[in-house]
């Protein structure tokens, strides 16, 4: 059920993804689109306005001032089609060198006169229109589809006698559009068809990444899943004893009051074992709310001290050596001294708790580069390198058989790592079976010597 529902959220998540990036790669790809045909078009219309330009500078001067400009227009341009003569339309455009035309299959010239009757044409001019419009630029579509761009500018007659020059007539030049549009339609192709080729990549990377995401999420899910599942287990054993005592009482009075102390002793343990165990989860749970309470200059010498000589009763009845190697200069960390108490003393009560009679138990604090260091060592069973990887997990328990003590519930280390994660620490294990355990906790170093109030 879990599976499919993250699965689900994964499928919503990539949709989702592959959606909007696909509308923002959508609309950038039509703006990129629209620049570039845009910018393409202003170059090709300022390529006809030069070319127009330098067309019109060389054909001035040459004008003729009579009515019939037939033979003088002949002259200058050899190649052009005269209105009402033959026309050889296997003729090339005007020579180059005259109007600075390169491609003389794409561009095309007209000439009117004053009122606007044509008067010479190139082979290759569209058919269509032939009449002069009033408007410099124009695009002139062809029934069969061709498209052409044509730029009117005017012809002024120049009299050396007369400063003032009159209009002599009109030069139109244009060219198809035939390449402009095949280049739009292959970027138009492009787009169609890359935009589907691009989302479908990006649905398999969002598919792939929302994966990514949601590792953790689910990761987490399973542990509070199996948190759940372990708190149940761990409080069902304790209240089902506890019912059964009660059970027991209430079909069968004691017949003594030693018989029923010793009941309302059960009963009496079976709830401190509850009671402990919500306090452990409670713990936890604060802890893995990142409690914010006041942290403050704590001196690590000072705890170890405390808690070896606080250990070293139990020690005694379970028969171990505990020593401690503890440096002369003082080492504070920054953080909160109840909960660095709880983390060592976690750590050296599961060492006296796994170490046999006659063992050793040995604390030992120092610091290298700015990180302080303890290390408990212990002779104890030692762990095996699968319990090594699952030690720190809540409920774990390597074998209840070998401990000598019972009510164990298994969230000691579970705590321990949890608060040392909470004050920027590591907290690592190095174990050998039946050769004891070694537990290596760092701590990033605040000051040294003397107490800093904060």
């Amino acid at each position: 059920m879990s599976r499919r529902l993250f699965r689900r959220s994964r499928l919503r998540l990539s949709l989702w993804y592959a959606g909007v990036t696909g509308i923002v790669f959508g609309l950038s790809g039509l703006g990129v689109y629209r620049a570039s045909i845009q910018a393409r078009w202003v170059a090709l219309e300022r390529e006809i306005e030069s070319i127009a330009g330098t067309l019109h500078d060389s054909v001035e001067p040459l004008l003729p001032s009579s009515e019939n400009p037939t033979t003088v227009l002949h002259q200058i341009f050899p190649e052009l089609c005269l209105v009402g003569q033959p026309c050889d339309t296997t003729s090339t455009l005007i020579q180059r060198h005259t109007i600075g035309i390169s491609d003389r299959s794409t561009y095309y010239i007209r000439l009117f006169d004053d009122r606007g009757n044509l008067l010479g044409f190139s082979p290759n001019h569209p058919s269509e229109p032939a009449a002069l419009t009033p408007n410099p630029w124009q695009t002139v579509r062809l029934p069969e589809g061709d498209r052409y761009r044509q730029f009117t500018i005017v012809l002024h007659r120049i009299n050396p006698q007369d400063p003032s020059s009159s209009e002599w007539g009109y030069l139109q030049i244009g060219r198809s559009l035939a390449p402009f549009d095949a280049e739009v339609a292959r970027t138009r192709r492009i787009l169609l068809l890359g935009l589907p080729l691009v989302l479908g990549l990006i649905a398999v990377s969002g598919w792939w990444l929302s994966g990514i995401a949601m590792q953790p999420i689910y990761h987490s899910y399973q542990q509070q899943q199996q948190f759940t599942a372990d708190a149940a287990h761990e409080l069902r054993t304790p209240l089902a004893s506890l019912l059964a005592t009660i059970e027991s009482l209430r079909r069968v009075p004691p017949t003594s009051p030693e018989d029923a102390t010793n009941l309302l002793s059960q009963i009496e343990k079976q709830g401190r074992r509850i009671s402990h165990l919500i306090a452990e989860l409670l713990n936890l749970a604060n802890l893995d709310r990142a409690s914010s309470s006041p942290l403050q200059a704590c001196c690590l010498n000072d705890i170890v001290s405390d808690l070896v000589e606080e250990f070293s009763e139990l020690a005694d009845e379970a028969d171990l050596q505990l020593s401690s190697c503890i440096p002369q200069l003082s080492i504070f960390v920054m953080g909160n001294e109840q909960q660095l108490y709880r983390l060592i003393s976690n750590l050296i009560a599961n060492a006296i708790q796994y170490t046999l009679a006659g063992g050793t138990v040995q604390v030992d604090l120092g610091w290298r580069d700015r990180t302080a260091y303890l290390k408990i060592e212990d002779t104890g069973i030692g762990l095996s390198p699968e319990d090594c990887k699952r030690i720190f997990d809540r409920f774990y328990r390597v074998d209840r058989d070998r401990s000598r003590q019972t009510g164990g519930n298994g969230l000691g280390l579970a705590i321990a790592r949890a608060i040392a994660q909470l004050h920027d620490g590591q907290l690592s294990v190095e174990s050998q079976l039946d050769r004891g355990s070694t537990f290596i906790l760092k701590l990033p170093i605040l000051s040294f010597g003397t107490h800093t109030q904060y």
